[in-house]
């Protein structure tokens, strides 16, 4: 993956291309040996006029060409939506190598100023509803019913920028306070900037290979166990959770064999402080109503029981939406290959990784959850 921040002389091209040929370097492959590609982006017709045709732009920058290319738009999911594609074509047996590539470019946009907000909810955004605005109010649901309070919350960002220290992919790594989260400007209450993902730049991508394959490759592999994904079905602002988070984990989980508490490591949608939280009970890594406790006793942490958002999170590590769910992937992988230095999880043998995204009548529009074991 290329590092995440704001990049405004490179394009998508140039931060795709560098993602891709990392990722067959890694493999110790060539980039010609790949036979189909998913190429995951969101928001780069709107703001950049390119609707179509971004991962042929980037393999041919690669000089890869004559093979399959699909572009998937799935939200902030795209980047997992493309990795799971991946996953089920080499499933079929058709390939033994299939290239996951995520790449966005939010830094530099026509429309900047103005609400960036989810497809389909243009005229909504005009009026404020906008990703702050949805998950506030999820967040004011959520406190109501555990009496949590907003102190709690900006320890998750505190957290994930302590963690974020360690990864040079990371856009933020300057340590923070609770009293600099809770300071920052409010955006939508109760959650102020620093409780708020940043947007920016980035691109990662990911080798899927047979079982065939992979004995043939000079490099420690990691095997995917599970790949789930499911659109919305909840209504989180009334609830303070989500139902399509639950559902898709309990699918994820049902087909690999994997009990929640076997995860070691995790890399979690967190947009927001709360929705990292919350996260923690849908995705069954504790208890229901236990996820400030799990944060505040420092389970989630480095060194605890389930550490989350060892990257940084999409707090620290940043968002650039279709790259966010393959960068997941790379952290966990990272981790489960003990690769990780300073942010290694000991004994790592087990992850997953989940992104959501979108809206659709008052819910998130997809959550996409994915399994790996070494």
């Amino acid at each position: 993956m290329t590092p995440f921040g704001k990049f405004p002389d490179r394009g998508l091209e140039d931060l795709g291309l560098e993602a891709v040929l990392a990722a067959v370097d890694d493999a110790g492959l060539h980039q010609r040996e790949v036979q189909a590609v998913y190429a995951g982006h969101a928001r780069t017709g709107r703001l950049l006029g390119r609707e179509n045709g971004v991962g042929q732009l980037v393999m041919a920058a690669a000089g890869v060409r004559g093979i399959p290319v699909t572009g998937v738009g799935n939200f902030c999911a795209s980047g997992s939506t493309a990795f799971r594609e991946a996953v089920m074509a080499v499933m079929t047996g058709l390939y033994d190598v299939v290239l996951a590539l995520g790449v966005e470019k939010l830094s530099v946009r026509p429309e900047k100023g103005k609400p960036l907000t989810s497809d389909g909810m243009e005229l909504e955004g005009e009026f404020g509803f906008t990703p702050p605005a949805f998950f506030a109010l999820v967040a004011q649901a959520y406190l109501e019913k555990t009496g949590a309070s907003a102190d709690d919350l900006a320890q998750v960002a505190v957290k994930n920028r302590a963690h974020a220290e360690h990864n040079p992919y990371a856009q933020y790594r300057k340590p923070l306070t609770a009293e600099e989260v809770l300071g920052s400007r409010m955006i939508a209450d109760p959650l102020t900037l620093l409780s708020c993902c940043p947007t920016g730049d980035g691109a990662a991508a990911a080798l899927v290979v047979s079982d065939r394959m992979a004995r043939r490759l000079d490099r420690k592999t990691v095997r995917v166990e599970a790949t789930s994904l499911l659109s919305g079905c909840g209504d989180p602002t009334a609830t303070g959770g989500f139902e399509v988070d639950r559902k898709t984990a309990h699918a994820a989980y049902e087909q690999a064999g994997i009990d929640p508490g076997d995860i070691d490591v995790a890399e979690v949608h967190d947009a927001f402080t709360v929705t990292e939280v919350i996260h923690y009970e849908d995705l069954l890594l504790c208890p229901p109503g236990d996820g400030v406790k799990a944060l505040l006793d420092g389970q989630t942490a480095l060194g605890g029981r389930i550490p989350v958002s060892t990257s940084g999170g999409l707090m620290s590590k940043g968002h650039p939406l279709g790259a966010t769910g393959i960068a997941q992937v790379h952290e966990i992988v990272t981790q489960l290959r003990g690769e990780a230095g300073a942010r290694q999880v000991e004994r790592a043998t087990a992850g997953l990784t989940h992104c959501a995204g979108g809206f659709l009548d008052g819910d998130v529009a997809i959550s996409a959850v994915h399994l790996f074991s070494v």
